[in-house]
């Protein structure tokens, strides 16, 4: 069986270690972060996601970093947290949300879930609703980029619960379970997750593509 491999466009190693886990799992796909390429940071990374949607600014990762990769195929997700009661923030804006982006990523979390539970505070309960949403986009597999989306329904929590997962997880809480995505084991939160049904998504386009 041939083996896919591509580059994976994020700094993140908690969302490198989710990508990694469901790609690999079937031993049809194989995967690389940017550090393991030897991919250094540039002063031009964060500047690609100037865009009003999740799917833009991924094809505009994956773009980007399909040049700094030496032309690898390359996979892109954009994710964040829409919000019901705050007209859809922090959207785009997940990962700076409460400033430019300058913290690094658990003081920046920190920040966000701090400014989250302060816009929130006056929300009554039946008006918690939110969704998680991960765009994925893979350039460099054909002629057009490969596209992939997948969302979670939710609600914003008042207090924090769990210590697993990362960003907005311990406050967003998936019903079906009645826990938090900080409390699901993570092969239980990437079964349900925005970011493991959009990879489960982008799993069978590349199937059909190389089947095609």
């Amino acid at each position: 069986m041939a083996v896919t491999g591509f580059l994976v466009a994020t700094r993140s190693e908690r969302k490198l270690a989710e990508i990694r886990r469901e790609l690999e799992r079937t031993g049809e796909f194989e995967v690389m972060g940017l550090e393991e390429a030897g991919v250094a940071p540039s002063r031009r990374d964060d500047e690609v996601e100037v865009f009003d949607s999740f799917q833009e600014n991924a094809l505009a990762k994956a773009c980007h970093y399909f040049v700094l990769g030496g032309f690898r195929p390359t996979l892109a997700d954009d994710s964040g947290l829409v919000v019901d009661a705050l007209g859809g923030e922090p959207g785009v804006r997940s990962r700076r949300y409460a400033s430019s982006g300058a913290l690094d990523r658990p003081a920046q979390d920190l920040a966000n879930n701090r400014l989250l539970v302060e816009r929130m505070a006056e929300v009554p309960e039946d008006e918690r609703t939110a969704r998680y949403v991960c765009a994925l986009v893979l350039v460099g597999m054909g002629s057009v980029p490969l596209l992939a989306r997948g969302t979670v329904e939710g609600r914003i929590l008042r207090r924090p619960r769990g210590g697993g997962g990362f960003g907005y997880d311990p406050y967003f809480l998936y019903p079906p379970k009645g826990l938090s995505f900080a409390e699901l084991e993570p092969e239980g939160k990437d079964a349900v997750s925005h970011r493991g049904r959009a990879i489960r998504e982008m799993a069978e386009a590349l199937r059909a593509t190389a089947g095609g």
